[in-house]
């Protein structure tokens, strides 16, 4: 990869997955392509390592100066082929140890030689991702490539860039966080640092704004390349951004696996009253439909299915209505709407209703989303059910998934401790390969054997009793939970028992960075959803680890056991000692999706049922992972048509 271009190119990537016969052809040549690359890669990394080394040892003999503007004109020259890499990456290794105080490991400078040739590094929790990427961007940034750190939250790059400013800024770089809530102005000033880190959202935003500012040519255009001649003043371009280069993603399966769901949408208001008498209307025939005569709820899917009573049954009542409820398909599609907002989404696992809104929680992160709402008149609905103040639909203007965006980086690259499990999704949509970086010290987490009760009662009062023994011992504990509303249970029990604890969930929020700095001190309990695991460092107290460390305990299963794993990871971080138990019920609601009376008959057995319930527990979550995989399959396929066919319209694509 050479030195990036002038910023008025905006270059990207060409997005084109391919299809039929095409894309036989391109996963054959992957395979073979992918397996010529993993035999050559070892002896190569050990090469260039020693290369590094080497570098590093000459520059730590040197005089404490900072780099010289020949040695970073040289690398930009060469760009980042092999040798510029390794010089550049010694150079940024050097500026860590002398700003923050420690020697880059050899994991460490692996990993970042690895996203350098655009690979996926899966590391364990606790090896120094934060580290690693900054010695990759570092790199690319000293070559004149613009570096976008693509991290999972505000909090996390406002973090990094912080702490990293002065490695960056010994080097000669520049480094900013693109936060919500920045002017365009302050945003494209922003976008002209060397390095930017930033939130996926904020980032897939801003070149979805960006694409509409250019128009249906795209950035390419002819009315683009003869602005470029006229205008050459960089204010005169409608671009925040500029351009796709380089993006490293932290925690890249929850970024371009687990969000990938969603797709990004720009959108105008609707009006407020239609939007409520319409909701209220369409709530109105859903509670006079009844279960299984009228319709039928698939769990796994989160979908509703109409029988033909029920359809005939909606036309009934809405007889008389006007527009839309005139149309068949609108109002079916109305009804169903409705039966979801009803019987799928619920407060204090999906939302909760703050300052009279409805503010979304992140199923992944655990945080609030107040700016995010759910489209085609779904958010109305929920308003709707909770009584508070309905706004305008969102009515889309643009929109393009994550996978469309980030393969039109010219260089993508990514880091997480949790990648095994989607190795074959990221190849095949991102051509991401994934390499295993092993860690630097072998792991002293230890695994206790999972606990399954018959009761949500039972479950509770096991979790309190094993985070009181646990605190008696002077060890910090971490009770992770699925949702608001099941902290808040876990809270109320623990004060039942008499044992102080913190909560951390979306209504505690603005409390996050001083519960999580309490979390890791001798006998402190801890109650938090998932804003308690990915890019959460629990640092122990005095004495603690001697005690045995941090204890997670799980109080249900994710709807994928990579989150899981995640959240298990909290503890034993660095080498250190820690431990975590599941402690599980058979009234968890992630056992809902499977339809198996006999098994779960068994699993209720006192002395046979320890098997049926490992059983229940797998078939379910692999149900829930399939369930969602094929959610992603369909939207791309979805966004490869509608981008077909905006391109043969001219639209925006």
């Amino acid at each position: 990869m050479t030195a990036a271009p002038d910023v008025w190119i905006y270059p990207e990537r060409k997005d084109a997955l391919p299809t039929g016969l095409d894309a036989w052809g391109a996963a054959a040549s992957g395979i073979v392509t992918g397996a010529g690359r993993r035999l050559a890669a070892p002896l190569r990394d050990r090469l260039d390592l020693r290369a590094v080394l080497r570098a590093m040892a000459r520059l730590e003999a040197a005089p404490d100066a900072p780099v010289t503007p020949a040695a970073r004109a040289r690398i930009r020259r060469r760009g980042l082929d092999r040798s510029a890499a390794r010089e550049a990456l010694a150079l940024a290794a050097d500026a860590v140890r002398r700003e923050l105080g420690f020697a880059p490991r050899r994991v460490q400078l692996l990993g970042a030689l690895a996203m350098l040739r655009g690979r996926l590094i899966e590391m364990d929790t606790g090896e120094g991702k934060t580290v690693t990427a900054a010695l990759a961007a570092a790199a690319a940034a000293l070559a004149g490539i613009p570096v976008h750190v693509v991290t999972v939250n505000d909090y996390l790059a406002e973090r990094d860039a912080r702490t990293l400013g002065p490695v960056y800024n010994r080097l000669g770089l520049s480094v900013a966080a693109i936060l919500e809530g920045q002017e365009p102005a302050t945003r494209r000033a922003i976008y002209r640092s060397d390095i930017v880190y930033g939130a996926n959202n904020e980032f897939a935003f801003d070149y979805l704004r960006d694409r509409i500012g250019f128009g249906a040519e795209g950035p390419q255009g002819l009315r683009q390349r003869l602005r470029r001649v006229t205008a050459p003043d960089m204010s005169e371009t409608p671009a925040v951004m500029r351009g796709l280069h380089f993006a490293i993603v932290d925690e890249a399966d929850s970024v371009l696996v687990d969000e990938a769901r969603t797709p990004l949408i720009i959108s105008r208001r609707s009006d407020p009253e239609a939007e409520a008498d319409l909701a209220h209307r369409a709530l109105a025939v859903a509670r006079a439909l009844q279960r299984h005569r009228h319709f039928t709820l698939i769990e796994d899917e989160r979908r509703i299915r109409l029988t033909s009573e029920g359809r005939a049954e909606i036309g009934r009542m809405t007889a008389g209505d006007a527009a839309p409820w005139t149309s068949v398909i609108r109002r079916e599609e109305l009804a169903r709407q409705a039966l979801t907002a009803l019987l799928v989404f619920h407060a204090g696992e999906h939302y909760v209703v703050a300052d009279g809104k409805i503010q979304i929680v992140d199923e992944y992160t655990g945080r609030l989303q107040p700016d995010r709402s759910w489209s085609d008149g779904m958010h109305q609905l929920v308003e709707a059910k909770e009584g508070v103040e309905i706004t305008g639909q969102n009515i889309a203007v643009a929109r393009m998934t994550y996978q469309r965006f980030f393969r039109r980086y010219r260089l993508l690259a990514g880091m997480t401790g949790t990648a095994r499990e989607v190795t074959g999704e990221l190849f095949d949509v991102y051509g991401l390969a994934t390499v295993r970086i092993r860690p630097h010290r072998r792991s002293r987490l230890r695994s206790r054997r999972t606990r399954y009760l018959r009761t949500q009662k039972a479950k509770w009062q096991a979790v309190v009793a094993s985070a009181a023994a646990e605190a008696a011992k002077g060890r910090p504990v971490l009770i992770g939970t699925r949702s608001v509303s099941a902290s808040q249970t876990v809270s109320a029990a623990l004060d039942r028992a008499g044992l102080a604890h913190r909560v951390l969930n979306a209504q505690t929020e603005a409390e996050s960075a001083e519960i999580i700095a309490e979390a890791g001190q001798s006998g402190r309990i801890t109650v938090a959803t998932n804003m308690a695991g990915r890019g959460v460092d629990i640092a122990l107290g005095p004495g603690v680890a001697a005690k045995g460390g941090l204890h997670v305990i799980l109080t249900e299963r994710h709807d994928a056991g990579r989150i899981d794993r995640q959240l298990a990871g909290r503890a034993g971080r660095r080498g250190e000692a820690g431990s975590h138990q599941a402690i599980l019920s058979l009234q968890d609601p992630l056992l809902d999706v499977v339809a198996a009376p006999a098994l779960k008959v068994c699993a209720r057995l006192p002395l046979i049922g320890l098997a049926p319930r490992q059983k229940l527990f797998r078939k379910a979550q692999r149900r829930a992972e399939r369930s969602h995989a094929r959610m992603r399959r369909d939207l791309v396929r979805q966004d490869q048509r509608l981008g077909q066919l905006l391109a043969f319209t001219g639209g925006l694509e």
